[in-house]
């Protein structure tokens, strides 16, 4: 099994936080991914193992969800939303700029590793469409150029902010966050911004507030 040993202790320390052993499996395939990159036939092994789980059940998971790789994801994971509000806003001409330019498609890595893309279908960040995330951190009311831009720093190495979070890091950086261990950025970047406010600001000057719970 080529994952490390101190995989499999984080592994068992992610289990230890659930009160049934199974709920911690998907925090454990993205623990897979930030060492292998992508979920491995040793990675399914190791959580089935760890989880009295069959490989089948793993791998029905790990199939089951788009944010697990059966192939290795690049060093940053480009999604740009496609659907129809972000479409319309840009976010299909942004896709056709990034695709063109990289030379692949939906679910393909450059030939360097460096970045793979992804067509997403909602990102739920309809205010700031169109939308692109960097290894699911982000990127706020794109266009073309933007787009272009961001991947070409995240190339060469240079350090991009995400619009509404930390500094972009890793897949497999971001994956282990992504397991539940800290990655001392919590406070790092712009959590909320006026747009995402707006409403709630607006409910306040009418005076509006939630109906209160019923005992």
């Amino acid at each position: 099994m080529s994952l490390s040993e101190s995989t499999r202790v984080q592994a068992r320390e992610i289990i230890s936080r659930y009160p049934q052993a199974r709920s911690a499996l998907l925090p454990m395939l993205h623990l897979v991914q930030a060492e292998e990159g992508y979920v491995s036939a040793d990675g399914i092994a190791l959580c089935a193992e760890e989880l009295s789980l069959t490989t089948a059940e793993v791998a029905a998971v790990a199939t089951f969800y788009t944010m697990y790789h059966r192939k290795p994801a690049g060093e940053y994971h480009v999604g740009v939303c496609i659907n129809p509000g972000c479409g319309i806003l840009g976010g299909d001409a942004i896709w056709e700029k990034l695709s063109s330019r990289l030379g692949i498609g939906h679910d393909e890595v450059t030939p360097d590793g460096k970045i793979s893309l992804e067509r997403i279908e909602c990102q739920a960040a309809c205010t700031h469409a169109p939308v692109m995330t960097a290894n699911w951190e982000f990127l706020d009311n794109m266009t073309p150029e933007s787009a272009i831009d961001v991947v070409e720093k995240l190339v060469s190495g240079k350090e991009v902010m995400s619009t509404r979070g930390p500094r972009i890091r890793t897949f497999k950086e971001n994956e282990l966050t992504l397991a539940g261990f800290d990655d001392g950025l919590v406070d790092e970047g712009v959590q909320a911004d006026e747009q995402m406010l707006a409403g709630l600001k607006r409910a306040k000057e009418l005076g509006q507030s939630a109906p209160g719970v019923k005992k």
